[in-house]
């Protein structure tokens, strides 16, 4: 038999079910209804399985319908494509679309986990049952780019958190960075490290009073050049910095 590629090809789908080689199992309907509504899957056409634990399953699908999609496993391939810096991205919350471009383009940079902030200058304000449906959003909008991007390993996101209570328990274990645009340390000139907090603000970045406590918490301040970047453009170029310096890029 053929070994199978270390690369990924064709369809790729997030699966959240025990899986092994020669079992059928029912997609799940997130699943079930990317393959048969969206992509007009048939059966006989074959997809790749993953379910956050590592390695990727080939299947091919036996059975579809209106109610259900139904898949046979075949193959398992032990592919690894995570990076080897572990990045957490605190980020503040930014509104809309905005927020779902940083979490997507922060999972295709290789980010190991997203801790959603409440900042005084966070246009969005989530609390409650509100805060709950937005976390299991981020969790697909981070799903869908896994999908695509070959990742076999889904990035949790954590939830919202207020910004001071996120300070009062850092990651200590963990090199931690504020960016800033008026820093005078530049992000490619921070030795690398192993792991990293990467405290990014939202709209109009932090306040001063959440800046200087960042900093007393033990924050770095280190810049991305001259020009003030988006909320949503900076995660994706420091990520990008980060990942070319001390990761896989």
């Amino acid at each position: 038999m053929k070994p199978l590629s270390t690369r990924f090809a064709g369809t790729r789908l997030y699966c959240d079910l025990p899986l092994s080689p020669g079992s059928e199992i029912a997609l799940p309907e997130y699943a079930a209804r990317h393959a048969v509504t969206v992509l007009r899957l048939q059966v006989g056409d074959t997809v790749h399985l993953f379910n956050g634990g590592g390695g990727e399953y080939r299947a091919s699908l036996v059975a579809v319908n209106k109610r259900e999609a139904r898949v046979r496993l075949a193959g398992f391939l032990a592919a690894e494509r995570e990076s080897p810096v572990d990045i957490t991205l605190a980020l503040g919350i930014s509104a809309g679309e905005r927020m779902d471009y940083s979490l997507q383009k922060a999972t295709e940079l290789g980010v190991t986990a997203i801790q959603p902030l409440a900042t005084e200058r966070s246009v969005v304000k989530l609390a409650g049952e509100r805060a709950d449906k937005r976390l299991q959003h981020w969790q697909h909008v981070v799903i869908a780019a896994c999908e695509q991007c070959g990742r076999n390993r889904v990035p949790a996101v954590a939830p919202v958190q207020k910004f001071y209570a996120y300070l009062a328990a850092p990651d200590r274990n963990k090199r931690l960075l504020l960016l800033s645009p008026g820093a005078s340390t530049s992000l490619k000139r921070v030795a690398p490290a192993a792991s990293a907090v990467l405290l990014i603000g939202a709209e109009g970045g932090l306040a001063p009073a959440e800046y200087e406590a960042a900093l007393a918490g033990g924050f770095e301040p280190v810049s991305l050049g001259p020009r003030i970047l988006r909320t949503e453009t900076a995660p994706v170029a420091a990520l990008a910095v980060l990942q070319a310096l001390w990761g896989d890029l």
